[in-house]
């Protein structure tokens, strides 16, 4: 398809975080692809975050903000007018702080559509007041899971019209079942026991204590296998010291985080996803189907919506490990039904989550809306000029 088939648009999203994960992959892949498809896309981040230099070095247009709730009558005032100058049309913001300044500047501008799109599923800490940005401050909400569209539908009284699912999509062509795999601090080769592993940030919610639980278990029923710990965020030294806790620091190695995610999950023989809180749809769960690696996961979240027990892999409840050891060692010991779900997983990306499809899916909705605003501004202008030219007739009427 050829790039003039595309609509093109004026778009900003937003991003207060200054840390580097899932949201913020899905920040980019957004702002990348519609840059691809022909639209004008620009990123509003704080000057120091990790999005704000990722973005700069791939060459797209950003706007520094520090969110400094101190300043942000000024900051709305200063956005409003910026977003006007660059006549944009949409604005989608992601986290709380940009929420609240880019969806009051974005009122003020006249943007004809703005998005809040929410990537985990947290409950906020005063309701009433975080109802209005997706309501007052958004005319749509965009959610990475069905889990997480329900939820905040519930919570917040939203009709089905107003919230959508669009799981962040996978480029296919990165990640793939062959490929160059990583190199990784475990032994290789044959004879090799195979690898286990966890890629994600270093956050308390994402099930490393259940992993290093898991380990210990396995180890005591005398399972050989290595373990890696992929991932930054946090420092190595605390998700180290868990895992001497659990008495298993001589079998687990810490990587940092890495950039050859696809040679990574390639390189492992079971992928570990043990959340235990506020998962929406793991892209890491989605990228390691697409790579052909076999995955275990929690029931946590959104994770079972693509990791489907018994057809792409297998799942056990959040926090228990003993089910966890249980599931891994049934992966390895099953290979051929673990083959079988591995083609299965990705032949379900293939048909659900590509980029494309992602990117697919936004450009339906933001037709839709689009479409809606420029009706209701439409009907609006019209009442506007009916009711001024009856007025106006009155006023000539009752002159004479």
């Amino acid at each position: 398809m050829s790039l003039s088939s595309f609509p093109h648009w004026r778009i900003v999203h937003s991003e207060a975080s200054l840390g580097w994960g899932g949201q913020e992959h899905r920040v980019m892949a957004e702002l990348l692809g519609f840059q691809r498809r022909g639209s004008s896309v620009r990123l509003v981040a704080h000057p120091d975050s990790q999005i704000m230099a990722r973005a700069r070095a791939a060459g797209l247009n950003t706007r520094p903000c520090t969110f400094d709730r101190r300043l942000l009558p000024f900051e709305i005032l200063r956005m409003a007018l910026w977003l006007r100058r660059e006549k944009i049309e949409i604005v989608n913001t992601h986290s709380s702080r940009d929420g609240w300044l880019l969806g009051l500047a974005a009122r003020l501008a006249r943007v004809p559509m703005v998005l809040r799109t929410r990537h985990i599923d947290v409950v906020d800490r005063s309701p009433k007041i975080s109802r209005h940005k997706f309501t007052t401050l958004a005319d749509h909400t965009l959610t990475t899971s069905d889990k997480i569209t329900r939820d905040i539908r519930s919570r917040y009284q939203l009709a089905a019209s107003k919230v959508s699912t669009v799981p962040t999509g996978i480029d296919l062509d990165l990640f793939h079942q062959t490929g160059p795999t990583a190199e990784l601090p475990v032994r290789s080769g044959p004879g090799a026991p195979p690898v286990i592993g966890m890629v994600s940030v270093l956050r308390s919610w994402k099930g490393h204590s259940t992993f290093f639980a898991a380990i210990q278990l396995l180890r005591e029923a005398g399972r050989e296998f290595q373990y890696v710990v992929v991932g930054g965020g946090a420092p190595v030294e605390v998700y180290a010291a868990k895992a001497r806790s659990f008495g298993v620091e001589d079998r687990v190695k810490f990587t940092g985080q890495r950039e050859d995610v696809a040679d990574v999950l390639r390189a492992l023989d079971v992928l570990c996803i043990p959340s235990t809180a506020h998962e929406g749809i793991p892209q890491i769960g989605l990228q390691a189907l697409a790579c052909g690696t076999s995955v275990v996961g929690s029931d946590c979240g959104g994770i079972p919506e693509i990791i489907r027990e018994g057809e792409s892999g297998r799942i056990f409840h959040a926090g228990d490990a003993a089910a966890m050891a249980e599931r891994i060692a049934e992966t390895v010991d099953q290979r051929e039904r673990s083959a079988q779900m591995c083609r299965a997983g990705r032949a379900q990306v293939e048909r659900q989550h590509s980029l494309d499809s992602m990117l697919d899916r936004l450009s339906e909705i933001y037709l839709q809306r689009l479409e809606r605003t420029a009706a209701a501004r439409s009907q609006s202008a019209q009442m506007a000029s009916f009711t001024g030219g009856s007025l106006l007739k009155l006023a000539v009427k009752k002159k004479v």
